[in-house]
């Protein structure tokens, strides 16, 4: 699969993936704040599964 998040939305993803989980590790909130992992996961790899099904892209790179 190709990049298709850019430099922004990658950083963005991956600091609201650690704020989630921080605040679930830390029980400030419930269970569901381990979903934190998934935006974590695809800031860090740079692809975002719902973005390629609605072929969308935040990457500044050319098609």
């Amino acid at each position: 699969m190709k990049v298709n998040e850019g430099t922004i939305d990658r950083a963005v993803r991956v600091i609201a993936g650690l704020v989630l989980i921080g605040l679930a590790a830390t029980h400030t909130v419930g269970a569901w704040g381990w979903i934190g992992v998934l935006p974590l996961v695809t800031g860090l790899v740079g692809i975002c599964p719902a973005y390629a099904m609605l072929g969308m892209s935040t990457c500044p790179m050319k098609k």
